[in-house]
């Protein structure tokens, strides 16, 4: 398996951080970011506690976020959406593999619901892309809870990681980075703006969540 140096954008928040936990679990290398290095810091420090006595983990570290990037072989955009085109467009991607893991939601009486992008012809991933246009920009991990990512099961076995994105090699990367997750390779789900599904698909899951007290995830059956 090829081991990666991995920047976790927006990494002390719950996703980030847990994200970044299986990723050191699988034994890559994991630069949290953040605003505040010392809060990255301070996270990294938590993460690198909760990894004592896993074999083979690899190091967490924490930076800002701009730096985080400097020396990553994939970037993870684990960041809300608010702010989100203001802070890609301020990153050092150019040249790199960047994973979106954003879902653009939305919240009211009715619960949650996934917000309409560019008209209903875009997305957060393809937002990324289009302002980081020499970066390559995959969408992934979008549908994983943050709360079974910091859980003690080994492996999330009973759930997929869906990959979207319009490069074959860098989907391949992020496919294999998935079985940091979930023990297997991700699916390869389609082109890029097939992301303007799979983000709002997370409200659908937050709904059953709510309704039935869990943790739901995906699972593809017949592949």
């Amino acid at each position: 398996m090829t081991t990666y140096r991995i920047a976790v954008i927006g990494g002390t928040g719950p996703q980030g951080k847990g994200l970044g936990y299986r990723f050191a679990r699988g034994g890559h290398t994991v630069v949290l970011g953040s605003r505040a290095a010392e809060k990255a810091e301070a996270t990294a420090a938590e993460v690198t506690e909760r990894l004592a006595g896993v074999e083979g983990a690899g190091t967490v570290t924490g930076a800002t976020n701009a730096d985080a990037c400097g020396e990553a072989d994939l970037v993870l955009l684990a960041v809300p959406y608010d702010g989100h085109d203001e802070l890609v467009a301020s990153l050092p991607l150019a040249g790199k593999v960047v994973i979106s893991c954003v879902n653009p939601l939305a919240f009211d009486k009715r619960g949650a619901h996934g917000l309409v992008i560019d008209g209903g012809e875009g997305s957060a991933a393809e937002s990324a892309q289009r302002l980081q246009p020499e970066a390559t920009v995959v969408g992934a991990f979008h549908h994983v809870s943050a709360v079974t990512l910091w859980g003690d099961a080994d492996f999330l076995d009973g759930e997929d990681i869906l990959v979207v994105g319009d490069k074959a090699e860098a989907k391949e990367q992020v496919m294999e980075l998935a079985a940091s997750v979930t023990g297997r390779p991700g699916i390869d789900s389609g082109k890029l703006r097939l992301a303007r599904q799979l983000e709002p698909l997370t409200a659908v899951l937050i709904s059953i969540n709510r309704k039935y007290k869990t943790h739901s995830g995906i699972r593809i059956h017949g592949v």
